[in-house]
């Protein structure tokens, strides 16, 4: 755990108008600090640890999905949470990569401050530069704490972003059939 980052969670526990040495607080800065740190791990991985090798020759040619990946994130604006689910396609030209492995790239860049939009492209950009797939699809559905819990409090506001690259922008049949597999049309 960063001490400086517990000295700042303190200063603004002070600034907010509490009592840093109250019984419930005594030891929040550093709790804080850790679980800062925890949420921002994004940033001391690196694309090719996170994959670890785990790129395996195969034949398939059609399109691999994983749907509901899990995601928390912080919004870089107000350093609140979003949280929501990743959908993941990607269409294999001679690899295929370890299943665990797209959900730890989705993680990668969740851990990091983030907005939803450069998330979902992040994701894209990476499955594509590490698989050379014949197309990615990415499509991230978040609520947002800091549309939630502050500003316009909307409670049940979902935000959807996508991103598809390669065969899944060029062919309409390819997006459909992605977007109708994930559930996202009738």
């Amino acid at each position: 755990m960063n001490p400086s980052i517990a000295e700042h969670y303190r200063e603004i526990l002070v600034a907010v108008g509490e009592n840093p040495e109250r019984e419930g607080l005594l030891d929040t800065p550093e709790r804080a600090a850790k679980a800062m740190q925890y949420l921002c791990n994004g940033y001391t991985m690196n694309l090719e640890e996170v994959i670890n090798g785990a790129l395996f020759e195969s034949l398939n040619d059609e399109m691999v999905i994983v749907r509901d990946i899990e995601l928390y994130s912080l919004c870089e604006h107000h350093l609140l949470p979003f949280i929501g689910k990743a959908h993941v396609a990607y269409i294999p030209t001679g690899r295929v990569l370890g299943l665990s492995k797209v959900a730890r790239v989705v993680d990668m860049f969740a851990r990091r401050l983030q907005i939803q939009e450069n998330l979902t492209k992040q994701i894209a950009d990476a499955l594509q530069h590490m698989t050379d797939a014949a197309g990615v699809a990415v499509v991230i559905e978040a609520k947002h704490m800091c549309m939630m819990m502050r500003g316009v409090e909307k409670q049940n506001s979902v935000m959807t972003t996508s991103v598809m690259l390669g065969a899944f922008r060029d062919s309409s049949a390819t997006r459909h059939e992605f977007l109708q597999l994930i559930g996202r049309l009738g």
